[in-house]
């Protein structure tokens, strides 16, 4: 067997054994793992040209392939002159590295789940130089292969984040929560008291234009399909209430734009509450939103069943609302309840309040930016030429 990591440039036909990481996944991937500098086009030129073989037939990028399975593949090409730098990935620091471990509260052969922190975004971006997927080169322990993220949480949430340890783990997992088969739990502190104390939210969301597609919003002509399952687990009075939120779609901030639609949105986030989602007192500005427990199967029948503890500020809030966190987790029920037609007239009057206020608020911040262009408006005269 030919060693995927030869050099890219030869002049021999190479043969390949897909290794048992690799089963399922297209043959374009497999380049891309093994491969990368052999570009998409010349993968699919040695295909049309019938050069690009699977256990002696002809194959295409998108062919799937299995473990044992060989592949022949033509001398490779010198790769084309680049004028842009090579990304170099920076050394991680001792401390770094010391923080990556404590991050992890279940480890299994095919898995790791961390407990991520609010305020460390998942993923790097503009402006963003610490996040979780650049503390994964501390996470390979004695696997060979680095970590790879495999679904996100919003920088400001906590919680449970799975990462898979092999490109076969990454696969499954992300089949299983595309399929929807795997079973998120998240507790929130909402503003006020919902009218009904179990349902469900069914709002098509969307990016919201003019927001460079940092912020979401319900649109019910042109959104893709969201839905999330509430139950109120206690109330402080009318003020706040202590929900479970159950995503039965992975749209951007979806439980945070579903709250917020239906008149209570998640204390702390002022992007969808603004002022309104502030509690007075000594209760914490920050978003109170956390992965409480994942449920999820993996390769080799491997089940993932984790809850994680809330953060400092949200377990702070707890008790000063008075809630007991022993009555917080509630046993599963996958499927989720059938509204009544009472129940889906108090979500539409809910979300056309919550529409109303939005667009008062819009009209309001307009006349309070007059427009230096145009002069003000003067009343007529009265008659006579007196003031009136």
């Amino acid at each position: 067997m030919a060693d995927p990591k030869t050099p890219a440039f030869s002049d021999d036909v190479r043969q390949f054994t897909i290794a048992p990481d690799d089963d399922g996944i297209r043959l374009d991937r497999w380049f891309k793992r093994h491969l990368p500098d052999t570009s998409f086009n010349v993968v699919s030129r040695w295909a049309r040209t019938g050069q690009l073989r699977l256990d002696g037939a002809r194959a295409t990028p998108a062919t799937r392939i299995a473990a044992g399975q060989q592949i022949r593949v033509p001398p490779a090409e010198a790769p084309a002159a680049s004028t842009r730098p090579a990304r170099v990935r920076e050394p991680l620091s001792a401390d770094q590295e010391e923080f990556a471990h404590s991050l992890v509260v279940h480890r299994t052969r095919h898995a790791l789940v961390l407990d991520k922190p609010p305020g460390l975004a998942t993923q790097g971006g503009t402006g963003t130089n610490e996040h979780v997927d650049q503390l994964l080169d501390a996470l390979s322990f004695e696997s060979e292969h680095r970590p790879r993220l495999v679904h996100r949480l919003d920088k400001d949430t906590s919680g449970a984040l799975l990462v898979a340890r092999s490109p076969r783990a990454a696969a499954v997992y992300s089949k299983n929560f595309a399929s929807r088969s795997a079973r998120k739990v998240y507790w929130a502190i909402v503003m006020g008291l919902p009218a009904v104390p179990d349902g469900v939210i069914d709002l098509p969301l969307s990016k919201q234009p003019g927001s460079g597609g940092e912020k979401m919003h319900v649109d019910e002509e042109n959104g893709a399909a969201a839905k999330t399952r509430y139950r109120v687990i206690d109330r402080a009075g009318k003020r706040a209430s202590w929900v479970e939120l159950q995503p039965f779609t992975g749209r951007t901030h979806q439980l945070r734009v579903h709250m917020a639609a239906i008149g209570h949105p998640i204390v702390g986030d002022g992007k969808y509450g603004g002022r309104d989602s502030f509690l007075t007192g000594s209760i914490s500005r920050k978003l109170h939103l956390h992965a409480r427990r994942l449920r999820i199967d993996g390769p080799d029948r491997e089940k993932i069943d984790v809850t994680v503890e809330p953060p400092t500020h949200f377990a702070a809030t707890l008790d000063a609302l008075g809630f007991d966190r022993q009555v917080g987790d509630i046993p599963f029920d996958d499927a989720p309840p059938q509204e009544t037609r009472a129940e889906k007239k108090t979500f539409a009057k809910a979300h056309a309040k919550q529409v109303r206020k939005a667009k008062r608020g819009e009209r309001r911040s307009r006349n309070e930016r007059p427009d230096a262009t145009k002069p003000p408006r003067r009343k007529p005269a009265a008659p006579g030429g007196r003031k009136p």
